[in-house]
């Protein structure tokens, strides 16, 4: 009885994928689907239940190795709350699990008033990079502090960095780097817009950065 099962699961999951070799475009089709289950934070056997195929046949599709068959690319896209033609778009431009293009990049909100972030890092990342951009007078609240570490590059302007109650004020091309348990803040003590990447080993939703 057990062994049937495992032979029809098997049986499912080649009917779910086509047999030819898969190509260039196969891979980053997978890699398109993949990135969009991360970034909705979905687990693999979830996204492949709400699509009606089986794990294996969407583990196949995501890294590649099997083409995805047009019956399964309606329910999928459906799955991923995307158009289908969306995750077909055969196109070297788009951003993939491991590419952010400038065009595609995500805002990300915050609650201080003259602050924007950008949102650098692609989904596979374990870091995150953030563009931070403010504006003359703008800046965190208060201090804070979270877990992980993390390091910035002044691109443009200049900012008022405290870390651990010690103020420092940084230009463009200064960088810096510290522990996020340490309490810190900053602001754009300038009379232009400052803009600094900011890489954290938390994820976005982890980290107080810019809010």
């Amino acid at each position: 009885m057990a062994k049937n099962a495992v032979r029809t699961k098997r049986k499912e999951a080649r009917e779910d994928v086509s047999d030819h070799a898969p190509s260039e475009a196969d891979v980053r089709l997978g890699r398109r689907i993949r990135a969009l289950r991360l970034e909705l934070k979905l687990g693999i056997t979830e996204v492949a239940q709400r699509a009606g195929i089986s794990v294996g046949a969407l583990s196949q599709i995501e890294r590649g190795i099997s083409s995805l068959r047009v019956r399964i690319l309606w329910p999928l896209a459906a799955a991923l709350g995307v158009e289908p033609h969306s995750l077909l778009a055969d196109s070297h431009e788009d951003s993939d699990l491991y590419v952010v293009r400038s065009s595609a990049r995500k805002e990300i909100p915050v609650r201080s008033e003259g602050m924007r972030k950008e949102l650098l890092s692609p989904p596979g990342s374990v870091l995150t990079g953030l563009l931070v951009e403010v504006e003359p007078g703008g800046g965190t609240d208060a201090s804070y502090s979270h877990a992980g570490h993390e390091f910035g590059l002044v691109k443009k302007g200049q900012v008022e960095l405290t870390i651990d109650s010690v103020v420092y004020l940084l230009k463009a091309g200064d960088s810096f780097a510290f522990k996020s348990t340490l309490k810190h803040a900053f602001r754009n003590s300038g009379k232009e817009r400052c803009e600094i990447v900011w890489i954290n080993t938390t994820k976005s939703t982890e980290t107080g950065n810019g809010e």
